[in-house]
């Protein structure tokens, strides 16, 4: 197999399936699809490893299968992280400038940011990222890179994201002993973002909702600045569930109701067909018709969206959403969510599947459950981080601010990997 260098691996490791994905570059920062790999999980519950061997099997797997898709060999993965553990906050920070003709440089950036960090945490969590909201210089607010200004005094409100040590530590081991090296460690709706989000939208106020498996994650933008995050522990497998139990039937057969004939809306459904699923071991076969499973479905579905509800008002940005909410995941394949989510939310919803993709298998990936996946092939072409760890072009490393905030991300990930 090849090695290149302007390879980006992402790998999703979600409650119910385990994704890969391997895009690469061009120099006019297209992407392109090489390679796309999926295996099923069952090692992991709620977005925690529960099960190392089960869950390091299921990263071979679909690794492998990205392979050999697009040829590459695999060093290095960039890995989104959720889970209910996931903690948001924000933080401020406040320092002097003293260099030369007082102009505001990179160190002192990191400086502040650093400063920003200094918060009390339980020793059992650890800062994931570290997102500036914005710069104050002089009094001076709404700055978003202050490098090269002058001013005596500079201020900055950021973003913190925290999550369990064990939880990241668990997914480092995961990884390592598949035989590949952890590029970054992401908040899934964080790279989520990337992938089905635009500019405009993350300008005018959005709020990302993507319903994976095991956990749905939000994540609120307003301004081009993520503004809440939140990983709430019901998702998709709830679904499923509700339906096993409810209507007595085996968990594949729960699955397979749900992806088929699932309804979010039972309102809105046009012809109340009758369902027959084969009978558990020789028993005859069982009636179900497509309103109480709609039922079912819905019930699930409302609760999942008021929790986002409830998240939405504690940001504070409930009146700022004018691009109203983007459902993304396998939960949003479920039929009229986005009718559901405008009468629970009161906001305009729409699905969303992977944008900005330009080549390749772009068919392959043009679905929501492909959305943390290639968001986190994005993430690496902002951070640089490529199949071989080693840094793309200077045309791609963005503002001073961004590459303040990748050094600051490797010295997260050192820490993770000391432990």
């Amino acid at each position: 197999m090849e090695e290149h260098e302007n390879i980006m691996v992402g790998l999703d490791i979600g409650t119910t399936k385990i994704c890969a994905i391997v895009a690469s570059i061009d120099e006019q920062e297209r992407i392109h699809i090489l390679g796309v790999g999926k295996a099923h999980s069952d090692g992991l519950n709620r977005g925690v490893v529960v099960n190392i061997d089960k869950t390091v099997n299921a990263i071979k797997d679909a690794i492998a299968q990205a392979e050999l898709a697009s040829g590459i060999q695999v060093n290095s993965v960039n890995v989104g992280i959720a889970g209910d553990h996931i903690r948001s906050m924000r933080s401020k920070g406040v320092i002097t400038i003293n260099n030369k003709d007082n102009e505001i440089t990179a160190k002192d950036v990191e400086r502040l940011l650093e400063d920003c960090q200094r918060i009390m945490l339980p020793t059992d969590q650890q800062i994931l990222h570290v997102i500036p909201q914005e710069f104050v210089v002089d009094g001076q607010d709404g700055i978003s890179d202050p490098v090269g200004m002058s001013g005596m005094r500079m201020e900055a409100e950021v973003h913190i994201i925290t999550g369990l040590v064990s939880a990241a530590k668990n997914m480092y081991r995961c990884v390592e002993r598949a035989g590949y090296q952890v590029a970054d460690l992401i908040l899934e709706p964080l790279a989520s973002s990337y992938s089905v989000l635009d500019e405009e939208e993350k300008e005018a106020g959005v709020v990302l909702v993507d319903i994976g498996g095991g956990t749905t994650d939000l994540a609120i933008f307003q301004d081009n600045t993520i503004r809440h995050t939140a990983v709430v522990a019901i998702a998709g497998q709830k679904v499923t569930d509700d339906i096993r139990l409810g209507l007595s039937v085996l968990d594949d057969q729960a699955e397979t109701l749900k992806r088929k004939h699932g309804e979010s809306y039972a309102d809105l459904i046009e012809e109340d067909e009758v369902i027959t699923v084969p009978g558990i071991a020789g028993r005859p076969p069982k009636e179900i018709t497509k309103s109480i499973l709609a039922k079912i479905v819905q019930a699930r579905m409302e609760e999942i969206l008021e929790i986002v509800g409830i998240e939405i008002k504690r940001s504070g940005y409930a009146d700022s959403m004018s691009a109203g909410v983007v459902i993304t995941g396998g939960g949003s394949l479920i039929k009229n969510i986005c009718p559901l989510a405008n009468e629970i939310l009161g906001l305009d919803a729409k699905v969303g599947i992977p944008l900005g993709i330009t080549g390749g298998l772009k068919e392959e990936v043009n679905s929501p459950i492909y959305a943390t996946g290639v968001g986190l092939v994005m993430h690496a072409l902002r951070s640089g981080t490529s199949n071989n760890q080693t840094m793309m072009p200077s045309s791609s490393q963005g503002t001073n601010v961004e590459q303040v905030m990748q050094k600051i991300t490797e010295r997260m990930k050192s820490w993770f990997k000391e432990l």
